[in-house]
């Protein structure tokens, strides 16, 4: 069998990052900066119409090819065809699999092949498979362990059929939770130590679903989703000021809503937000060996709330910062940084699949 999920078999050629999330498109793109440093070229993020996107599927081909053709060709305007993008974790089957040290590379896809039918509830051929040998395991140096992910192939050719329509060439196929852990080694730097041997909690706040993952040393050792997001305040809006689904979005992000927003709408949700991240952090103590969490780190589209960070410390009393994976990057002239620091939380997915074109 063909194993050509390419999670884990990067390529070089120059790239950009597309994030096909529920409610946008968002594209990035990063250059070489020279000294090891890094350069954000160009960002956009583009809104797709309701239920284009439900739970990480595409139902609405042509209208996220249309949304993927304009913000590729009429407000990015790179030259630059090849992107990385990224399947819901939800849509990927990852196992960590324990092989003998020293096989060679048709011997590992053998034992892989063997491994994944024990593990995949479905038959081989209707998957895209992938697999990295991640080191030594802890039983010895005569064993290896092994990553594999494993996706049904449909759900890897609508992603690959939007790029191929808009005009573009997809060349990496990754995987939204490895793409932000990519993005928080941009950000790791901000923590004591580099945050080593540290919990730190990847908070991301989407449109519908809230998604927590807490590292350690660059490892998962959590993963939970719950369902609670952004849209929930769009909700609250338009009940609240009687307007449309489009007006209440607009009003939640360039303001010019009533006095009382603030106290009656926007307060009970962050405080609702706080009490969904306690209740997961709760779960991550009482179902692992772990009993704290030195960080969190909010990343999605509301993580910029006013106050939210504030309000999370309050609930949580754990120090509480709201993510930008550009804040030590060169900022291109073209990007307008005021924009971006208001952006960066949600583009936590595209900047890791941007920063694929630096893999050797």
């Amino acid at each position: 069998m063909e194993l050509n999920f390419d999670i884990f078999k990067p390529k070089t050629p120059p790239l950009f990052g597309l994030d096909i999330s529920s409610s946008s498109i968002k594209m990035v793109e990063v250059s070489d900066a020279g000294k090891g440093g890094t350069r954000l070229e160009y960002y956009i993020i583009e809104p797709l119409p309701k239920d284009a996107v439900v739970d990480g599927n595409i139902t609405n081909l042509d209208a996220v090819v249309e949304a993927v053709q304009r913000a590729w060709s009429k407000k990015m305007r790179t030259r630059t065809k090849n992107v990385a993008l990224a399947l819901p974790s939800a849509a990927v089957i990852t196992k960590k699999i324990t092989v003998p040290a020293g096989l060679s590379e048709e011997e590992l896809e053998l034992q892989v092949e063997t491994e994944a039918n024990q593990y995949i509830p479905f038959a081989l051929e209707e998957v895209n498979l992938d697999f990295q040998v991640i080191g030594p395991a802890p039983s010895g140096a005569e064993e290896v362990e092994v990553l594999i992910a494993a996706s049904r192939k449909e759900k890897v050719e609508d992603r690959v059929a939007v790029a191929e329509a808009a005009g573009l060439k997809a060349i990496v196929m990754d995987v939204e939770s490895y793409a932000v852990q990519t993005s928080f080694k941009m950000i790791s730097k901000q923590f004591p130590n580099d945050g080593r041997d540290q919990n730190i909690a990847l908070v991301d706040i989407g449109a519908n679903v809230m998604n927590i993952t807490v590292l350690r040393n660059d490892q998962a050792v959590y993963n939970r989703e719950q369902a609670f997001g952004g849209s929930q305040l769009t909700q609250d809006i338009m009940r609240q000021y009687g307007m449309s689904q489009e007006e209440a979005e607009s009003a939640k992000r360039s303001g010019g809503l009533p006095d009382n927003y603030e106290s009656e709408v926007l307060k009970p949700f962050m405080e609702n937000a706080a009490l969904e991240i306690q209740r997961a952090l709760q779960f991550f103590f009482t179902s692992t060996q772990y009993n704290t969490v030195e960080h969190i780190l909010l990343t999605g589209g509301s993580a910029v709330l006013p106050g939210l960070d504030e309000v999370v410390t309050r609930h949580t009393e754990i120090n509480t910062v709201v993510a930008n994976p550009f804040l030590d990057m060169a900022i291109s002239p073209r990007v307008q940084v005021k924009k971006l620091a208001a952006d960066a939380p949600s583009l936590m997915i595209a900047c890791g699949l941007a920063m694929r074109r630096f893999d050797p």
